[in-house]
């Protein structure tokens, strides 16, 4: 009886245990000693994705996802060397590079797979009497001619044509580029040189050229950095959207084909990929790379133009320090960052992935020597996309995306309201134009400053939350720069430890939910198997002793 009973409840107990998965099927405690550690190097565009992420999974199944930003170029480099497990890159290897180096060709296979959209957006520090500007409208002419050298005063007449609202300070524009090679450069190029071949004829280049009235700056952090600093007040940069939303800083809103001045918020990115090809052949070393001229001439008013994702570059076999056990991790890691991890995608500054991207990511990571063989169940997969049943083509975000306020059309008008880090943040009018209202740009999501306020600039207090977290890694207070904007100390995002972990956003804690008590009642009657049925024993001993 005793031993039908210890069985009982040691059996209850493991089966509780297994569905909490904290004892696998097969039996294998989830404990982190049961995934081998994995590093990798490369994008600083994606970083802060990425670095909420490996905490997420250290935190919650005892994963050690070691990272370094160390820009696209480099970390393409590293995965061709054999010197990491995986990489991160805004474009594939490129078989002609620019700086006339040998082509880019990996010793072993691989696979690119997409892990998060975002735009790329143009963060700037202008005031005006005094007060910071937070509602500058650029169009795609002017941005190039900026970064090209060509306009060199904010009140240049063109940058006025944009804002009717603004009366543009006499000020010399100091364009911020990156120093490093990075995908941010390409993916900015590439869309100059489609979109104003005429002004930017240097093409698609990794490592952008410093204008003569610019600075260069090494990393997303490093030119970000640069621009919140009070010695940055004019100067205006490229970067991933979630660096500006981090710093408390404005960005720039871009001028698309049908005409509206769009924020890179996550449902303007969403509704500008509707229109991206996918090289969708399976047998082509580019499956899965993006084709964006559909993006950058989108007709929808919604669409942010300079929209893309990223790219995490996996290993197809066993070769050099990669293992299959290595594999299982990787494979573990990039399952959480296509479902559960895209559900922050929006509070870090980006745009989670749509269906489509998440099925053929899935059909990537079944290729990693070690990783689940039976890929992703698009109807457990925990994506704010998609749901149970939607088409593989729909995307939730880009349905719901609200349409822009009048104010953001070309026109006599122009939105005060803020946007990115500074949303909330009026600009006063100050030009000879008509403002709109900030209810209105919100509403109807002009500004995108609801979408954005409520997860990223909102959640991390704008500026003041920017500097005072020291941990992040779009944080500048660990940096320290010189009067010319060079990195004196501290780290500006390229040189950081692979073991090093940046945590720019950490998640609230909803308290205990059902797994949870589901592992303690497991617990429980495991203890029970052990210790009741010696105490019963002794018990029924000594009664039978006593008759």
């Amino acid at each position: 009886m005793i031993r039908r009973f210890r069985s009982f409840l040691a059996a209850s107990a493991v089966a509780l245990l297994v569905v909490t998965g904290f004892v696998s099927s097969s039996g294998v405690p989830a404990r982190a000693d049961s995934w081998a550690p994995i590093s990798g190097t490369g994008s600083t565009w994606s970083q802060n994705a990425l670095d909420q992420w490996r905490r997420n999974v250290g935190e919650n199944y005892g994963m050690t996802v070691n990272y370094s930003g160390v820009g696209s170029s480099a970390g393409r480099r590293d995965f061709i060397n054999g010197t990491v497990d995986f990489a991160i890159s805004e474009i594939p290897f490129q078989s002609r590079p620019e700086d006339g180096s040998q082509p880019e060709t990996p010793r072993s296979g691989y696979a690119y797979m997409p892990i998060v959209a975002g735009g790329t957006a143009f963060m700037y520090n202008l005031k005006i009497g005094g007060k910071r500007v937070t509602n500058l409208r650029l169009s795609g002419a002017v941005v190039t001619k900026i970064f090209a050298g060509a306009i060199t005063k904010w009140n240049d007449p063109a940058i006025q044509a944009d804002n009717p609202g603004l009366a543009m300070p006499d000020r010399a524009i100091v364009p911020v580029v990156r120093s490093d090679g990075s995908g941010s450069s390409a993916q900015f190029t590439l869309w100059m040189s489609k979109q104003h071949g005429d002004i930017w004829t240097r093409g698609m280049t990794s490592q952008f050229p410093t204008p003569a009235n610019g600075k260069a700056q090494n990393g997303s952090l490093g030119v970000a950095g640069y621009v919140s600093q009070d010695y940055g007040e004019g100067a205006i940069t490229y970067v991933e959207y979630s660096y500006a939303v981090k710093s408390g800083f404005p960005v720039a809103k871009v001028l698309n084909a049908a005409g509206y001045y769009i924020e890179p918020t996550a449902p303007s990115v969403a509704v500008a990929l509707m229109q991206a090809q996918i090289n969708t052949d399976a047998n082509s070393p580019d499956y899965l790379t993006q084709i964006l001229d559909g993006v950058y001439n989108n007709g929808d008013k919604r669409t942010y133009p300079l929209s893309s994702y990223s790219y995490l570059i996996v290993p197809t076999q066993v070769a050099g320090i990669f293992t299959a056990e290595k594999g299982r991790t990787l494979g573990g890691f990039a399952e959480y960052v296509l479902c559960e991890g895209q559900q922050s995608a929006t509070a870090l500054g980006y745009s989670p992935l749509p269906m489509n991207l998440v099925m053929a990511g899935s059909e990537q990571l079944k290729r990693i020597p070690g990783a689940n063989a039976n890929g992703i169940d698009i109807n457990t997969c925990n994506n704010p996309t998609f749901k149970p049943g939607d088409s593989p083509s729909s995307n939730q975000l880009a349905v719901s995306a609200p349409q822009p306020a009048e104010c953001d059309k070309v026109g006599p008008d122009q939105c005060t309201s803020g946007t990115a880090g500074s949303a909330g943040t009026d600009t006063a009018v100050t030009g000879s134009g008509a403002g709109g209202s900030s209810a209105e740009a919100a509403a109807a999501g002009g500004a995108g400053a609801a979408a954005s306020a409520g997860g990223g600039a909102a959640a991390t207090g704008g500026a003041a939350a920017g500097a005072a977290d020291t941990g992040g890694a779009a944080s500048t207070s660990d940096a320290v720069f010189d009067a010319n904007g060079n990195l004196v100390s501290g780290s500006a995002g390229g040189a950081a430890s692979v073991v090093a972990a940046s945590t720019p956003y950490t998640l609230a804690d909803d308290g205990w939910k059902a797994p949870q008590w589901l592992m303690l009642a497991g617990a429980v009657l495991l203890l029970g198997a052990i210790v009741v049925p010696p105490l019963t024993s002794r018990r029924l001993r000594s009664g039978s002793r006593r008759s």
